[in-house]
């Protein structure tokens, strides 16, 4: 059994405005999406701002409600559980893009790690101390640090702080939400072994949500493409990046920048072929595949017929048509 599945999950956003609201639509942020996560792996979301990356961390952790489909930890349906979200909290845990506003300036640090043991656990005084102290330890902090503010940590400590306070109910996915795409890239490399260092040790699993391609097959098992709300293509890591299978990931590769002048100017060449075509938004998501607006590869039922997630030359799987007469 997965440690986290998730099935056709679906997060729609309506929108009123006008004159006493009487016009209103819908953003599907998240419309259908479908992936397992297992013990000790890393998935990866990629995708474009606005593709619903954020918003599919944010209803596993029922920070917004799912509108459709189903979200199950060891096959418990946790969707729309009645009751407190504690008990599932202790196996869900997040670490957020922006180390500078996570954390509560007005605390000092050994009370942010401690408060989720108090809450969960009602653990307090020299047993929490102690624990803290190990927790800081394990994200390389001293445990002197434990009573100095976020203020007087740097923007890598302070995320080395989020990771402890994400540590501290021992659970077993955590999401990364972005969280090192605010920090420079010698801390970001830091930050990464740390990460890989505690999943090796701790057996933790991560959905980890990025944009940034190149740190994303860095860390990830396997990675998963977003778009629109919808996944492209989903397989192991190096064949994703390696042998990408979908117009819209073989686009996302190509704006990662190569040290290599002929490449890069190969690269600009390509993406010049593509006609500039008005960007759909998750508001007015096209009929059909809803890449097909900006695909150099589409074809006329494109257009109207919707692709299904057929399985891709060399693992994992692709929505996408091109692929679909090998599997009809």
């Amino acid at each position: 059994m997965s440690l986290l599945t998730v099935d056709d999950l679906k997060v729609i956003f309506p929108v009123r405005r006008g004159f006493l609201g009487r016009s209103s639509y819908e953003v599907r942020a998240v419309n259908g999406v479908t992936f397992v996560l297992e013990a000790g792996e890393t998935l990866g979301l990629v995708g474009e701002s606005g593709s619903g990356k954020s918003t599919i961390g944010r209803a596993l952790l029922r920070l917004v409600p799912a509108s459709g489909g189903t979200i199950c930890i060891d096959g418990k349906d946790i969707t729309r559980e009645p009751g407190r979200v504690l008990d599932f909290r202790r196996d869900l845990q997040v670490i957020f893009q922006d180390p500078y506003s996570s954390l509560n300036p007005s605390m000092i640090i050994g009370d942010i790690i401690g408060e989720p043991l108090t809450i969960h656990h009602g653990m307090r005084g020299e047993a929490k101390r102690a624990r803290v102290a190990e927790l800081l330890s394990q994200v390389g902090l001293s445990a002197d640090q434990m009573e100095r503010y976020p203020s007087e940590f740097s923007g890598g400590q302070r995320q080395r702080i989020a990771i402890a306070r994400a540590l501290s109910l021992s659970p077993r996915i955590i999401i990364c939400d972005e969280a090192v795409s605010a920090l420079d890239v010698s801390t970001q490399s830091q930050v990464i072994n740390l990460l890989q260092e505690l999943k090796s040790r701790l057996g933790i699993a991560y959905l980890f949500i990025a944009h940034d391609l190149a740190v994303v097959r860095h860390i990830s098992d396997n990675i998963g493409v977003l778009y629109l709300g919808q996944l492209m293509e989903q397989g192991p890591a190096k064949r994703v990046y390696d042998e990408p299978r979908h117009p819209y990931t073989r686009m996302l590769l190509q704006a990662v920048p190569v040290t290599d002048p002929a490449r890069q100017k190969a690269r600009k060449a390509e993406r010049r072929k593509i006609p500039a075509r008005e960007l759909p938004g998750p508001t007015n998501v096209p009929d059909g595949c809803p890449f097909h607006t900006r695909c150099p590869d589409v074809m006329d039922f494109c257009r109207t017929t919707k692709p299904a997630s057929v399985p891709a030359p060399g693992g994992g799987e692709v929505a996408c048509h091109l692929y679909a007469d090998a599997h009809s």
